[in-house]
Parts: structure tokens; sequence; C-alpha cells
């Protein structure tokens, strides 16, 4: 199954107004599991530096900006380059940032396979990214390039176990845009550290607790809409009353520690 039809069709409903773009992303912090964990990560992250000022970050593959958005209200004091290879969506970020007033993110079309900015970043974020990128083993080296001596790297990925919902050989992944079906811990560890990263750490989301909360808040409204867009009309009542279950679920995935996982979680220091 394709998502960016579908994308494009949410985006064409919430990106005409400031205001319901904001609202867009609040409902993506709120609903969304990788999220979540995100959010917790990058507290972290950010408790550990609090040392230091005015760090340099790098949203690689930012997509619609929400990781952004959140970063720059939340650390007012980091400086965020968002850089994806869709134009049409850095462009819609581009000019939402600017009416919002925000100034410390800037935007730019890039390409990962070979965007290098030698020893520019604290920190790199790429959310549900390298799936997506056929040399991933050539992006992992720039990122690790791009990051200052002591800088680490989050990552976001699928996992092997599932993660791009494909549950049997041969069959067709929910997102069709994926170029694999997503990381082993060995193979993402093996590749990091191909790349020269160091004190690499890996974890598993999207237990059982998660997986029912993705199927409820993506994988059926998702199919739902590609039978039919007439189904946006029905997801303000579906979530509503879905709403209660998905925040229970998010709640039990991000502080049980996973033996296994459809979604994978990995953080690495150069």
């Amino acid at each position: 199954m394709h998502y960016d039809p579908i994308k494009k069709t949410l985006g064409n409903l919430f990106f005409r107004h400031q205001t319901t773009h904001k609202l867009f992303y609040l409902l993506l912090d709120f609903m969304l599991l990788r999220t979540w964990h995100i959010h917790r990560a990058l507290k972290s992250i950010a408790n550990s530096q609090s040392h230091k000022k005015n760090l340099e970050i790098l949203d690689a593959g930012c997509g619609l900006g929400q990781y952004s958005y959140y970063m720059a209200k939340k650390f007012p004091h980091w400086n965020i380059t968002a850089v994806d290879i869709k134009e049409k969506e850095i462009a819609i970020c581009q000019k939402f940032f600017t009416k919002a007033g925000i100034k410390n993110v800037k935007f730019m079309q890039r390409d990962l396979s070979s965007f290098v900015e030698p020893i520019q970043y604290d920190l790199i974020l790429s959310v549900d990214v390298m799936e997506h990128i056929e040399d991933d083993q050539e992006v992992l080296s720039n990122l690790y390039q791009s990051l200052k001596p002591e800088g680490k790297l989050l990552i976001n990925t699928p996992s092997n176990l599932g993660g791009s919902d494909v549950g049997q050989h041969n069959s067709e992944s929910f997102i069709g845009e994926h170029v694999r079906d997503g990381y082993s811990i060995e193979d993402m560890t093996t590749k990091l550290a191909l790349a020269g990263f160091e004190n690499i750490s890996t974890k598993y989301t999207y237990g059982f607790a998660g997986n029912l909360s993705w199927r409820l808040t993506m994988k059926y409204p998702m199919k739902a809409l590609a039978l039919s867009k007439g189904f946006l009309a029905l997801l303000p009542f579906y979530y509503a009353l879905a709403l209660p279950a998905i925040v229970a679920l998010n709640t039990a995935d991000i502080y049980i520690r996973h033996k296994k996982g459809t979604g994978l979680q990995v953080l690495a220091t150069k």
C-alpha cells in the first residue's frame, strides 16, 4: 500500500491554514507512538547536554516537519537544519515556519545520499528515513562526517520483525515506498560501526501494545482512506472512540523493555 497519496490528501486538508497545520502537528504528537518514543529520547539527550548552549541539530529527512517543530518549541536554544529530498514538503514547511515566526529552523531540499556538512552538528535525528534509502551505508557515513566529535545520532526505523507490516515471504509492505522491510539489531549495529560510530545502543519499540496502537492509529484508518476519501468525515468520531485505548497502549509501550518489536530505536555516538 502506498502511503504518499494518503499523506497528500491529509496535507491538502490540514495545511491550508496555520491553525489547522498546528492542529495536525498536535495530533501527530498525541496519537503516534513513534512520536512518544522520539520525544522521550530527545528530552533525555537534552538533559545530558544541558551544559552546552546553542546546539546544532540536523533533522535528516524531516518530512512534514513535526519533529523540527517540536524541537524548535521545546528547545528554543537549539539551531535546527531540516532537510528532505521532497521539494514540495520543504516548501510547505518553510511557508508554515516563516508565518509562525519560528527563526531557529532552516529548511533545505537535499538528498541524504550526497549531503555532507563536515563536523557541523551536535545531534542528528533520522525518523523513519533509512528504510527508504537504497544506499543506507553511504548515508550513515555522511551523517557520521557531519557530526561533531562526541555528537549523537538518533534513528527510528522499522525492525525486520514485521516493521513494514510484511507478514510472510514475498508479501507486500503496508508502506509501499520502503526499499527494505526493516533492520535487525545486528544489521543496524554493523552498519553504524562500519560508518565509524561507537557506543551504539538499541531497543525495540512497538511491542505487543504498540503494534495494536499502530493498527488503531494508522493501519486501519489508512486502509479505509485508501478505499474511499469519504472516510475523512468519520475520522474525528473514530479517533474520539479509539483515543482512550490508544493512549493506554502508547503508555504501556514506552515503559516496557521489549524482547522484540516491529520498531527499532538506535542511539550512537561519533
